[in-house]
Order: structure tokens, then C-alpha cells, then sequence
């Protein structure tokens, strides 16, 4: 029998409204943003249903989205469906952990709110810029990127033909330029306040780290794959010091994929707004199954789920 995973999106799947028909119908869900509201002191209501400005800043964003995703696994688990193993993109991370058990939700708020604050005071606004760069045939991106002057990365490995360049903006133009020019088929500029997972945000790395020195972490109760290393994590340790490099090294996500098909993973869930690692998936491999939670009656389609129990 397969394994099921559960996978969550990370920043850029917020929208407003996000979540909403969960926090409005359901009890278990609103609890999920009322306890995100009290931790953080802050009305993630608010952002998520109303503040579309501040919805798409970095520091408001990852609480809102974390919290989001939170409430619609929490509906999830209400349905008895449990996963074998989890992952999320970036800040989906945080969702995977505390899916696993890793952290508790109250701290996992806490270090979200932390983490969207250093990420967005990294690097000045504007200065920085990530472009996705779509191809047909295999280029060589990293060799490209790393002759062009200044600081440019590749910082995801999203599925075939998508990858993403991040580091300053005119570096990431330049880069751009030269990519197209040996064949890669678009770039497209992302909607996002700095150059994430690129070496620019070492400094926020190094904030992170010490911010989970204080915070108490548990072995998974579930395997969990890293976005820095792309395989299965156990050790607490070692997660808090991935977690504190994450944010300015490169997310592997298909290579995290690929490793939990290598291990028996044939079902994947995505929980949260919108479909973007499911359509991944759809690129990474063709037999999989994937399911998607966004809206409330999505959660009819979990129940064709068969369990391995």
C-alpha cells in the first residue's frame, strides 16, 4: 500500500480571503486563528480577510499564510486522515513541522512572525528581486548565474522546465538576459519584497538560528523532508540549524518530492491556498496521485483516499 503526504505552499499562494469558508464554518478551524491571533497580538483575521495591502508584506504574510494552512489541516485532520510523511515549500516548512508534531503551534506562530520580520529587513526593499525561469531544454543555469556580476542565485528547483533566480535586481535582470538568451523559454519577475534564498539573506538566516535557540523542538512524529537537504530529517538539532540556513540557501522541492516517491509516498495532499505544488507534481511525476485542500468542499474528495491502514 502507498504512503500519503501532505505538502503546504509557502509565500506567494496567499489571496485574500484565503481560508475563509474553514474559519466560518467550521469551530476547530476558527480556534486555529483565534490562538494565531492571541500568540501573535495581532488580527490574523484582519489580514487574511480584509488588509490586502499588508496581506502581500513579507512580515504580515507569513503569519497569515502559516495561520491559513494551519486552519485548513486542522479541518484535515478532523476528516481521520493522518499522513505518512510531510513537506512544504519555504515558509510551508513551518506548517510540515507542526503537522509532525515538531513544533507546537503557539511557538511555530512565534517563529513565523520572527521570521517574516528578519526576511523582510534583510535586504532593503526594491533591492532586491527573484525571477522564475521557465524552460523546454536543460540549461546551464548555475554556471550562467554565476558569471554575471554581483549576486545571483539559483534559489528553487521547483519541478522540470521552472526554476528560480533570486539575489540583487539588477544582477537578477542580467541573469535573466543571459538565460533567455541560451534558450530558456520566459522569466517572469515574482511578486515577492527580497531576494529569498539566495546569499543576501544570510543575516536573516543567522537571526533565525539564534530566535529557535530558545524554542523547544521534538523528534517528528512523521517523516519530514528538508527543503535544504531533500531528504528525511530526524534529529531536532539538525532541523533548527536547517531552518536557520533555509531561508538563504536554495529549496530543493523536486528533489524532496522525488525522494518521498523513492519512499513509497503515491498520494500527495496539498493543504492550503491554491494548486501550485500540485501542478509540481503533475510535472515531477504523471503517477502520483494529488489531491488539493483550498475550499471547504474539498475536503468530499479526501474521502477517496484509501488509507494504508
Amino acid at each position: 500500500m502507498g504512503k500519503i503526504a501532505f505538502i503546504f505552499p509557502g509565500q506567494g499562494a496567499q489571496y485574500r480571503n484565503m481560508a475563509r469558508d474553514f474559519y466560518e464554518q467550521l469551530p476547530e478551524s476558527r480556534r486555529v486563528f483565534e490562538e494565531a491571533s492571541r500568540v501573535s497580538g495581532m488580527s490574523i483575521e484582519s489580514l487574511c480577510f480584509e488588509d490586502e495591502q499588508r496581506l502581500n508584506q513579507t512580515r504580515y504574510t507569513q503569519p497569515a499564510l502559516f495561520t491559513a494552512n494551519c486552519a485548513v489541516l486542522k479541518a484535515v485532520e478532523q476528516q481521520g486522515l493522518k499522513p505518512d510523511m510531510t513537506a512544504g515549500l519555504s515558509l510551508g516548512e513551518y506548517c510540515a513541522l507542526t503537522a509532525a508534531g515538531v513544533f507546537d503551534f503557539e511557538d511555530a506562530v512565534q517563529v513565523v512572525c520572527s521570521r517574516g520580520i528578519y526576511m523582510e529587513e534583510a535586504v532593503p526593499e526594491g533591492a532586491g528581486a527573484m525571477m522564475a525561469i521557465l524552460t523546454r531544454k536543460e540549461i546551464p543555469m548555475e554556471e550562467i548565474c554565476e558569471k554575471v556580476p554581483g549576486q545571483v542565485v539559483v534559489a528553487n528547483y521547483n519541478c522540470p522546465g521552472q526554476r528560480v533566480i533570486s539575489g540583487d535586481r539588477q544582477s537578477v535582470e542580467t541573469a535573466a538576459e543571459k538565460l533567455l538568451a541560451a534558450g530558456a523559454a520566459r522569466a517572469l519577475p515574482l511578486k515577492v519584497s527580497g531576494p529569498f534564498h539566495s546569499p543576501l539573506l544570510e543575516t536573516a538566516g543567522k537571526q533565525l538560528f539564534d530566535r529557535l535557540e530558545g524554542v523547544k523542538m521534538n523528534a517528528p512524529s512523521i517523516p519530514f523532508v528538508s527543503n535544504v537537504t531533500a531528504q528525511k530529517e530526524a534529529d531536532p538539532e539538525i532541523i533548527r540549524e536547517l531552518l536557520g540556513r533555509q531561508v538563504c540557501s536554495p529549496v530543493y522541492w523536486q528533489q524532496s518530492m522525488e525522494y518521498m516517491i523513492a519512499n513509497g509516498a503515491d498520494t500527495f495532499v496539498e493543504i492550503g491556498p491554491g494548486k501550485t505544488l500540485t501542478n509540481f507534481l503533475k510535472k515531477i511525476d504523471k503517477s502520483v496521485k494529488t489531491y488539493h485542500v483550498e475550499k471547504i468542499q474539498d475536503l468530499e474528495e479526501l474521502k477517496n483516499i484509501e488509507t494504508a491502514g
